[in-house]
């Protein structure tokens, strides 16, 4: 049985575009299932999380974080009695949006938008589920819930202070929401609050594993942390002299429990603790009811600070973060010189822009949309080097 603060089937906000209710799914199981058949979701399985695609197999992608995410979203939401179907569409979609070499691309992308207004890759995920996949014959997007789209727009938090202010607001949210009202100066709902921290759970877990098995440090560097260093100390003691890929995934699989485990806690005391009678309440109580403790919240800040320090800017990462930016560096300008160069299904659209800002956010759309894999081929073709190889 669900708490009365969670979103029900049979009170969600509908659709921009209605539509006659399924026989055999609810509303939230048909915006998770569209979001998993999107084009936008496979193409994650080729998009980096902080390695280069080609660097191996073994190291997570978008993909691969995203169902990780959905996996953990899934057990605390139904742990807190809150609707687990919304929560798990929200944490699939959450990173839709992102541009090929994870935030290295986005970081390089939004330089270049920035005469254009910018480019946020929360923004561009309501971008694409919205208006940039085109396979129903009646709407552009995937016309999700009223609820699902709330929870991917505001999932950290409000996006304005006040109503009707949209102003510094990225500018794939402040259009859709001129439309649809979002209401982006509230918080969005538990589930939704559910899904941004199990994104935090899962990359907090899975760095640590993939910085080890790339050899970026080692089970002696990390054996200081917080959460990370009792957890390999319990393994020792339960378990002497076990092998180290088992004993690594033994100690991580407890830091991730740990992680889980606080979040419900305190999250539930949280719930308990306010008058909610229902969802909206959730959403207009003005603070998140979905929160780390304090204490464990001061400890995942040590941790997030070594994996700064000793993975995402580690010289091997650093060096291909370089290799990588030019790549976009170079795409964008060709195409906004030369639109002619985009796909032919795009050139309809371009002739019936307005003015360059109009190109810019389309050629935007189209370099966001590519994985590592083509945007590493296309800029080869377009430029008669392997950036990866060559350095250039």
């Amino acid at each position: 049985m669900r708490a009365p603060y969670a979103c029900e089937p049979e009170t969600a906000r509908g659709r921009l575009f209605p539509e006659e209710e399924s026989a055999f799914r609810s509303c939230f199981q048909r915006d998770r299932d569209r979001i998993i058949h999107s084009s936008a979701f496979r193409r994650l399985k080729h998009k980096t999380q902080v390695f280069v695609e080609h660097e191996g197999d073994f190291y997570r992608t978008r993909l691969t974080h995203s169902i990780e995410v959905a996996q953990v979203a899934r057990t605390i939401s139904n742990a807190l009695g809150l609707n687990v179907d919304l929560t798990e569409a929200v944490a699939l979609a959450h990173d839709l949006g992102h541009t090929p070499f994870g935030h290295t691309g986005e970081d390089a992308l939004d330089a270049l938008m920035r005469p254009f207004g910018g480019f946020d890759h929360n923004a561009q995920t309501l971008r694409i589920v919205t208006r940039l996949e085109r396979h129903y014959a009646e709407f552009d997007g995937l016309n999700l819930t009223w609820d699902t789209l709330e929870g991917i727009a505001k999932h950290n938090g409000p996006v304005v202070t006040a109503r009707g202010n949209t102003e510094g607001v990225p500018y794939a949210l402040a259009e859709y929401d001129a439309v649809h009202d979002l209401e982006l100066h509230t918080h969005a709902s538990a589930e939704a609050q559910v899904a941004a921290l199990s994104d935090d759970i899962a990359y907090n877990n899975h760095d640590l594993h993939d910085g080890l098995r790339a050899g970026l440090f080692s089970e002696s560097d990390i054996a200081e942390l917080p959460i990370v260093g009792p957890a390999y100390d319990e393994v020792d003691r339960l378990y002497p002299g076990l092998d180290p890929y088992r004993r690594r995934h033994e100690a991580l699989r407890r830091v991730f429990g740990a992680m889980v485990s606080d979040l419900i806690d305190t999250s539930r005391a949280l719930l308990e603790g306010g008058e909610f009678p229902n969802a909206q309440a959730i959403r207009e109580c003005g603070r998140p009811v979905i929160a780390f403790s304090g204490g464990l919240w001061a400890e995942l800040r040590q941790i997030r600070a070594f994996l700064f320090e000793n993975m995402y800017r580690a010289p091997r990462v650093m060096e291909q973060r370089a290799r990588v930016t030019k790549v976009v560096e170079d795409l964008f300008p060709r195409f906004m010189a030369d639109p002619s160069l985009l796909p032919a299904r795009w050139q309809d659209e371009i002739a019936g822009l307005r003015d360059e800002s109009a190109l810019a956010r389309l050629v935007a759309d189209y370099v966001a949309g590519m994985t590592d894999r083509f945007a590493l081929q296309l800029h080869a073709e377009m430029t008669g080097t392997d950036i990866l190889m060559d350095g250039h």
